[in-house]
């Protein structure tokens, strides 16, 4: 890898404290969560303009003192509050904690998704299996459980899904239909989310969602409510059989956020089957998020923590892949990378690939 990240410059007094926000993380955490789901943030900010002290904001709350003073000084710590004599006020940080969607999309995905499953992580790394998974049942990867995780489960992990996919829709229109194809193979399609926003934009093409039979189920329900079922068809499928064929005769091949759930050996095949069910002078648009493309620091560290979250829960083996790696990939299937557009939604590069000749 090129990139140099990161820098051994700062000082020990320094680095040593940073150790110790890395060992106390966990706790720190849930003290986060407990004064953004607590009502203790929006309190402050409901009282922005005056601080606050531990005994009304207890009173206000329904919360004993002793809680809220607990909370409140670790919150200093995490500088999402400050302290003025005896008053507490909101820092920035806490306001982000507390109304910022993104941050809640992923905190919420953190505790309900992930968080008792990364006790798993080291055996893990070991198996080669998302032996974090276990916490909610006996499944090889998260995507044959979703339809039967629990609710609250399921909620967090289709948001944190969807916040980071949705945002990008929009933008790759222009992209997808610039070479104006009338069928799209939308390849892990979940719920149906994407090829329903596709018919809704352009009334002249018919989308096809390829996907394992749980989600296909949950994506026919989405089109029937949407009366989309004459421009959206459905076809289940093992995903990972490289013996099953894709369904062919199609213009372009649509995956989003789809490719990073596998491991490259996968991935290859993956591309493979996609590259033999296009038609000749069509293309296929990989969207994803690679770690050594983000703009900011904040990206990157996002992306690093979800390839963990790939590793101990969703099924053992994939990442947030490094652009190179999938570049290698597609080299391999009998690809190249045709145009590349990036900061596409929310720090997503969009790469549209072509056979070769």
């Amino acid at each position: 890898m090129k990139e140099n990240i990161g820098s051994d410059k700062k000082p020990a007094i320094q680095a040593k404290f940073d150790a110790q926000k890395i060992a106390f993380a966990p706790i720190m955490f849930q003290a986060a969560k407990a004064l953004r789901d607590l009502g203790i943030l929006e309190y402050l900010l409901d009282n922005k303009h005056r601080a606050a002290g531990i005994s009304e904001i207890a009173e206000a709350l329904d919360l004993s003192v002793y809680g809220v003073k607990v909370l409140l000084e670790a919150g200093l710590s995490l500088e999402m509050v400050m302290l003025n004599g005896d008053k507490f006020s909101l820092t920035k940080t806490g306001y982000y904690i507390l109304r910022d969607d993104l941050t809640r999309v992923n905190m919420d995905f953190t505790q309900d998704v992930s968080y008792l499953g990364m006790f798993k992580l080291q055996e893990s790394i070991k198996t080669g299996r998302p032996e974090g998974l276990r916490v909610f049942g006996d499944w090889k990867t998260v995507y044959e459980a979703l339809t039967e995780l629990p609710a609250k489960v399921r909620e967090s992990w289709l948001a944190f899904d969807h916040y980071y996919s949705d945002y990008a829709f929009p933008e790759v229109m222009a992209h997808l239909f610039r070479d104006k194809p009338k069928t799209i193979l939308d390849v892990g399609g979940n719920t149906g989310r994407f090829s329903i926003f596709c018919a809704e934009h352009n009334p002249g093409v018919h989308l096809t969602i390829l996907d394992l039979p749980g989600q296909i189920e949950s994506a026919l329900a989405n089109i029937r409510k949407k009366g989309l079922q004459d421009r959206i068809s459905t076809h289940a499928t093992n995903l990972l059989d490289n013996s099953i064929s894709f369904p062919g005769g199609f213009d372009a091949i649509w995956m989003s956020q789809f490719l990073d759930c596998f491991s490259q050996e996968e991935i290859l095949g993956l591309l493979k089957r996609a590259c033999d069910a296009l038609n000749p002078e069509g293309s296929i648009f990989i969207l994803e998020t690679f770690w050594d493309r983000q703009e900011f620091k904040a990206s990157t560290y996002c992306l690093h923590a979800t390839s963990l979250y790939f590793t101990a829960i969703a099924n053992g083996n994939s990442q947030m892949y490094h652009s190179e790696d999938m570049l290698k990939l597609l080299d391999k299937s009998g690809l190249y990378p045709d145009a590349v557009y990036e900061n596409i939604g929310v720090s997503h590069t969009l790469i549209k690939c072509k056979r070769k000749k």
